[in-house]
């Protein structure tokens, strides 16, 4: 998809001084940076979008095209369900964030989605949003 969305973006104009056409953001995980047992194959691939996170940026820069990635820890979701023993497994997922001591929000990885694509400044980065969490091992 990477590969497919710069070849489109590198085809427009550049939009300031700078050359910029646009930027690219890609969603990882947390567990490619510190994955879990039994985690292997989801962690090597999230692991693998972040390691071309850098090259990429790298690659495109020629073409004024900025390319980040998000790795989020526990966002609340609609796969977690609904009723009592959701919100109690919920909890249990938050209670190793630090703070805020909750799971991440559809409006927060938006407005990080949003930044990153509005500051340009920021390329090539893996920006975390965890509340501070880092994974056990399991």
């Amino acid at each position: 998809m990477l590969r497919l969305a710069a070849a489109e973006i590198a085809k427009t104009d550049p939009v300031n001084e700078d050359g910029e056409r646009g930027s690219i953001v890609n969603t990882a995980s947390l567990a490619g940076i510190e994955g879990q047992i039994g985690q292997i194959a989801y962690s090597s691939s999230k692991g693998g979008v972040i390691g071309m996170t850098l090259p990429a940026a790298r690659d495109l820069a020629a073409a004024g095209i900025t390319v980040n990635t998000i790795a989020p820890g526990i966002l609340e979701t609609p796969i977690y369900g609904e009723g009592e023993g959701a919100e109690e497994f919920k909890q249990k997922l938050a209670a190793p964030v630090p703070f805020p001591k909750r799971l991440g929000t559809a409006e927060e990885f938006g407005r990080l989605a949003r930044a990153l694509l509005e500051i340009s400044y920021v390329n090539g980065e893996v920006v975390r949003i965890d509340g501070a969490l880092r994974m056990p091992p399991k």
